[in-house]
């Protein structure tokens, strides 16, 4: 009986389910097989499931699909392929397994839409392996009449190699998968190269924005030949006499623990990202992008750049570009914010001769921007007032660049914007005075009517004074008291403007900061400076912010909270959290920063489980990019002076963003948490701070010290003695352990770093460097930042405590 009931069962499953069906458990895929472009439909999946093929539905347009690849058992299904079609597919659509002809797409009216590019062939079966490639097999070979591998869109796998002649190219939009304008190629010459393309003529422009130097002229053989992403996660130019240059950092999370992919973005990056096969929720990480700042990497002579025409481009968090229009400009596109924007005005030199350029046109200042290659006209000296004069005049001038007592005048339309703080420049753009309508033939100029009306005034003031002694009197008060109402209001409002005349940020009233965070409710944190609270605001395409409320600034020092606010704002860098805007009315001083989704480094490694070495070690070198930045590379140098874990920020991918720099500043003198005239946190200040010498930026590189020895090993600097005995103080503990050689001590039983000892080794050392007692031997953190790179030798340090401290 029971035979017979396993009989029957197995025929109750054949008959609901196709044979077709039960074979894709293994990934084999049988011909004539087909999946419909509907929203219970069945994509093939590979044997571990990782990897579905099939239709995934547009979130925009709800009856349109995309035939794509994705990762099916993570929450992000991030895409790795799609088939290269001009748009989306309508609801009903099927794609069916031909025998002769492969894969074949055809619209519910059985029109083709997209095929597999076999002429006649034999096909056996599909197969939708575990590496993410989708295989057609013939019956007569054992290699793949058609695969995925072989035709790439925007992605490569591990195993995947990219040969001489192929390229990936971008996405035109996050949501948008057809064709956009940025490729990496592997040229016929050896070398591995991101370049932009015209689209849609598809002609490649002449400069490249990243290349590999694998090209030898005076060797073939020395050469690139292809690229290759291996299964463990790295990836190198393989040459023709096969040797290699490794593109991928030496410590790579496992391939067996991590999904690793390689994505030339929509927006110009080529970054290797990784993701956890355990955690569903660990998101993307990226272990490298390439370039660093595509902002100022594309700068040819063709092309709008990193962003579109008359749009500037400005460094965002993972080396990702940031567009905005510029004020007087809007996008052709508003859909696309990397696209090309259009004044809202006209520049015409038709107004020539029929008024003085004041009349119609003023000027609004923007610092560290440029658009380096629409340069029509330099000046050479000149000064502000004449650059602007020179611009003002010119009816072909837009913008005017003035630098180093040069002016560059430009015409539209302006290319290559960006956004660059080494610049130490000024833009003044000019736009259309307010309420002043393009003139057109045969109408009067301004200055002409202005004539006129002053004689009509005239006219009748003096009827007016002409009546009687009363009238008079009442005629010249009211005239008296309008003059002055209007003069003190213009006077009142035009204040706060001086101060940020060249801030790009936004300026919020204390009323919609409120509404913002619904009356301050949800309390992320509290620091030296005041409570930040979790605000949701309608800016750019992310409306979640963090508002911070400032406690410790003076109410009368409107003028300092202004200076340090407009010096805030005019950093950009990937390892800063940005500033959005500020509140300062009345009483209330409140900043608007990006919203960090995965909260302060303290709680990402001090929490449970630990993080990886790789993330660690990533975002320690982020901080020190970004403090580098801070004291080297900024137009006005910022000491942070309070460096530490609660003030690292991580976003959506881990990548470390440092906050509150440039607040010190605004502390009173007296409210140090500390000590009386100390700024920082006990545990990490440095010596200098206890004693009358010359505080520098060197208190912030005694701070990365401790806090780059607290990532290495996931614990605070000091600890109970109750709990860790001799081990409490933690530079004393890393200091024994680095003199007796026993530095797997300070990563237990990390594999991960255990495995790469020389790095760990390279870490402490730089550690102890930084803590050196006296500031003199500490390196900067330029050096730092190299030394953590591998790019600079790192020699042992010396003991850091040449002296004893006296409080």
């Amino acid at each position: 009986m029971a035979i017979i009931f396993s009989y029957f069962l197995v025929i109750l499953l054949l008959f609901v389910f196709p044979l077709h069906n039960l074979a894709q458990n293994n990934g084999r895929v049988a011909t004539s097989s087909s999946i419909s472009a509907t929203d219970d439909s069945t994509p093939w999946l590979s044997p571990s499931g990782d990897f579905a093929f099939g239709f995934k539905k547009d979130q925009e347009n709800k009856d349109q699909f995309l035939l794509c690849i994705w990762y099916a058992n993570i929450q992000e299904n991030t895409i790795v392929w799609h088939a290269n079609m001009s748009d989306l597919v309508p609801q009903g659509s099927r794609l069916n397994l031909d025998p002769q002809r492969g894969l074949i797409l055809n619209d519910p009216q059985g029109n083709t839409l997209w095929r597999t590019d076999l002429v006649s062939s034999n096909v056996d079966h599909g197969f939708m392996n575990d590496t993410g490639n989708f295989v057609v097999m013939g019956s007569d070979s054992s290699n793949p009449l058609w695969e995925s591998f072989g035709n790439p869109t925007d992605t490569l796998l591990p195993n995947q190699t990219l040969e001489r002649g192929s390229f990936l190219v971008s996405r035109k939009s996050e949501s948008n998968f057809t064709q956009g304008r940025f490729y990496l190629r592997m040229v016929d010459n050896g070398n591995l190269v991101l370049v932009t393309q015209s689209v849609p003529s598809n002609k490649d422009y002449d400069d490249e924005y990243y290349n590999s130097q694998t090209s030898d002229s005076t060797s073939a053989t020395n050469s690139g030949d292809k690229l290759v992403f291996e299964e463990n996660g790295v990836m190198y130019v393989l040459k023709r006499n096969n040797q290699r240059q490794d593109l991928t950092p030496r410590s790579i999370p496992s391939a067996s623990q991590n999904y690793h992919r390689v994505t030339l973005s929509f927006d110009g990056v080529l970054s290797h990202y990784y993701h956890s096969r355990i955690s569903n929720n660990s998101g993307w990480n990226i272990l490298w992008s390439q370039p660093d700042n595509i902002c100022i990497g594309i700068d040819g002579n063709n092309g709008p750049g990193g962003c579109g025409y008359n749009n500037v481009c400005n460094l965002g968090t993972n080396n990702k570009p940031v567009c905005k229009c510029p004020q007087g400009y809007s996008l052709v596109d508003p859909n696309d914010a990397y696209g090309d924007c259009k004044p809202d005005f006209s520049i015409s030199c038709d107004e020539v001769g029929r008024g003085s350029p004041d009349d119609f046109y003023r000027f609004i200042t923007i610092r560290d921007t440029d658009w380096p290659k629409s340069d029509f006209q330099q000046i050479s000296p000149s000064t502000e007032q004449e650059c602007q004069s020179a611009c003002l005049n010119d009816c072909f001038c837009a913008v005017a660049i003035y630098r180093s007592d040069t002016c560059w005048k430009k015409k539209l339309p302006l290319s290559n914007g960006r956004i660059d703080t080494s610049l130490n420049s000024k833009a003044f753009m000019k736009i259309r005075k307010d309420g002043i309508p393009p003139l057109s033939p045969g109408l009067p100029n301004p200055s002409s009517r202005r004539s006129k009306s002053w004689k009509n005034w005239a006219i009748t003031a003096s009827a007016l004074l002409g009546s009687s002694v009363l009238v008079n009197v009442l005629f010249i008060s009211v005239f008296c008291w309008g003059f002055f109402h209007i003069y003190s209001k213009k006077v009142k409002t035009s204040l706060p403007t001086s101060y940020m005349a060249d801030s790009i940020c936004h300026s919020f009233t204390y009323k919609e900061l409120v509404e913002a965070t619904k009356d301050f409710k949800e309390e992320l944190g509290r620091g030296a400076f005041g409570i930040v609270y979790k605000g949701v605001m309608p800016i750019g395409s992310r409306n979640v912010v963090a508002i911070k409320k400032l406690d410790r600034v003076a109410h009368e020092a409107e003028k300092e909270f202004m200076t340090e606010v407009n010096v805030i704002s005019q950093t950009h860098h990937k390892n800063l959290v940005r500033l959005i805007g500020y509140c300062n009315e009345g009483p209330h001083r409140l900043l608007v920063y990006e919203y960090m989704s995965n909260g302060t480094l303290a709680s990402f490694i001090f929490g449970d489980p630990r993080p990886t070495w790789s993330q660690r070690t990533n975002i320690a070198m982020g901080i020190s990019r970004g403090l580098a930045y801070l004291h080297e590379e900024c137009s006005t140098q910022i000491i942070h002076c309070d460096i530490k874990p609660q003030n690292i920020l991580l976003d959506d991918y881990h990548v470390a963003q440092i906050s509150d720099f440039g607040l010190s500043k605004l502390m009173r003198i007296n409210q140090s948490r500390t000590l009386t005239n100390i700024r920082g946190t006990r545990g990490y200040v440095a010596p200098e701070w206890f004693r009358n010498s010359q505080v520098t930026v060197k208190v912030d590189v005694y701070s990365f010290g401790i806090l780059l020895l607290e990532i290495i090993t996931c614990r605070k600097n000091y600890e109970t003695e109750e709990s860790y005995g001799q081990e409490a103080i933690l530079t004393d503990w890393v200091l024994d352990c680095f003199q007796e050689g026993k530095l797997e001590a300070l990563v237990e039983t990390d594999s991960e770093a255990l495995n790469d000892k020389k790095q760990l080794e390279r870490f402490v050392m730089v550690g102890i460097w930084c803590i050196q007692e006296d500031p003199s031997t500490r390196p900067t953190m330029r050096k730092v930042s190299q030394m953590l790179e591998g790019s600079v030798e790192v020699t042992t340090p010396p003991c850091p405590y040449n002296f004893s401290i006296t409080i």
